[in-house]
């Protein structure tokens, strides 16, 4: 079989390039020839370019959002200038034994990808990191009310909404793209593939009828080296972007009225507001992933992830959970349905006398080793490994090229 993945960027700017990336590499190991298109930079990933099987293309385009607000919502909306490119990529392809899986879209190559694929011929496959799919700000959250919207997409109620986390010229430009993604997709002919349960009951029933859905947790890559030793665990983690739609606030204030230690690893735009919370948090900036693990698994009384949103992730979770770490987590969350709430971590409402009564509860060692000893225990069980994501894939793409064969 071959495949086609198409994503923003091959390096790893967050959770859905990082996927994208690990499983061109898991289908390439399965024997399946990959083809890796990105939008934005030259740039890509050492491992996509280590692998015989797999051959990345870049369109050396920008992201969208770095331009001016005229040149965003020219591209963003509908970006021509890649199309023939990219549909002459496509046309060296036989439909019979090809798949297209696009895994990020809004940053480069706008709705208009669907619209070439679809009229390539080729199966084309959908994974829904986020709700762009329907939601013109592609987190069904409302940032003015801080809270997840219950709004029908494009809706008046949506399009009236006030929701954007910019200005409402970007969510002006934002509605268009969504009205520009129902034209492309039209009658639902493709694949969409949610990478949680949650994912699924937020947006599954905006999806056109006719679209197959399946539901795919995205893979881990980690190594067992055995639940950690609880040591000077003092610390509550936060990873990631510091966005309020992701709660990382909420962490902030969570230490500073239980007076803990608090460790932020990331950046984003909320990095002086936890400053103004918790003025003795370490931020530690963005880490590779070595160094992310090594810093959870030493320092973490346990990793909290507040999402406000109904987050399709976060990856964090199963990843602290990997080293024997407790874990917090949003009842909004797609990683909840990894957490048995009191065994091996929380599922709490993401509000601060939520996270600080569970962070309470962690206090005593032997609370935390019980726990992390709980958490290790559940991920091994039955982990997310790359090699079995890989050959989930290659079923759902066997079931997309069924009506072809």
């Amino acid at each position: 079989m071959r495949v086609i993945i198409i994503a923003d960027y091959a390096i790893s700017e967050g959770g859905a390039p990082q996927v994208a990336i690990a499983s061109a590499i898991g289908l390439a190991e399965l024997g399946h020839k990959v083809t890796y298109i990105q939008g934005v930079g030259d740039a890509g990933d050492a491992a996509l370019d280590a692998h015989s099987d797999i051959r990345r293309i870049s369109l050396g385009g920008q992201d969208i959002w770095s331009k001016n607000l005229l040149a965003a919502a020219k591209d963003g909306i509908w970006n021509s200038d890649h199309k023939a490119r990219l549909a002459s990529i496509l046309a060296g392809f036989d439909a019979t034994d090809t798949v297209v899986h696009v895994h990020q879209w809004t940053k480069f190559f706008s709705p208009s990808v669907f619209s070439i694929i679809l009229k390539s011929g080729l199966p084309l496959v959908i994974s829904l990191h986020d709700y762009f799919l329907s939601c013109p700000t592609g987190l069904m959250y409302r940032f003015d009310k801080k809270e997840p919207c219950e709004a029908r997409p494009l809706s008046l109620a949506c399009l009236t909404a006030p929701c954007d986390p910019r200005t409402s010229l970007h969510k002006a430009i934002r509605v268009m793209r969504s009205v520009a993604t129902d034209k492309a997709l039209g009658n639902g002919s493709f694949t969409a593939i949610h990478v949680s349960e949650i994912g699924r009951r937020t947006i599954g029933h905006f999806l056109p009828a006719e679209a197959r859905q399946f539901v795919l947790e995205n893979p881990i890559e980690c190594e067992d080296r055995g639940a950690r030793e609880v040591g000077d665990t003092r610390k509550i983690v936060y990873c990631g972007r510091l966005t309020e739609e992701k709660g990382a606030d909420l962490v902030a204030s969570a230490a500073r009225h239980l007076g803990i230690p608090s460790l932020f690893i990331g950046d984003g735009p909320l990095r002086e507001r936890i400053r103004e919370i918790d003025p003795d948090a370490e931020i530690t900036g963005w880490l590779d992933k070595r160094a992310v693990r090594n810093r959870v698994a030493r320092d973490a009384l346990a990793v909290v992830a507040p999402s406000r949103w109904p987050e399709t992730g976060p990856l964090v979770i199963a990843e602290a959970m990997s080293s024997g770490v407790p874990v917090i987590v949003s009842n909004r969350a797609g990683s909840a349905g990894r957490v048995q709430h009191g065994r091996n971590g929380f599922v709490v409402s993401p509000n601060v006398e939520s996270i600080a009564q569970a962070i309470t509860e962690l206090r005593m060692p032997e609370k935390v080793r019980e726990m992390g000893e709980a958490a290790y225990e559940t991920f091994w069980a039955a982990p997310p490994t790359l090699q079995a994501h890989a050959r989930k894939l290659a079923e759902i793409y066997s079931a997309a090229l069924s009506p072809v064969l």
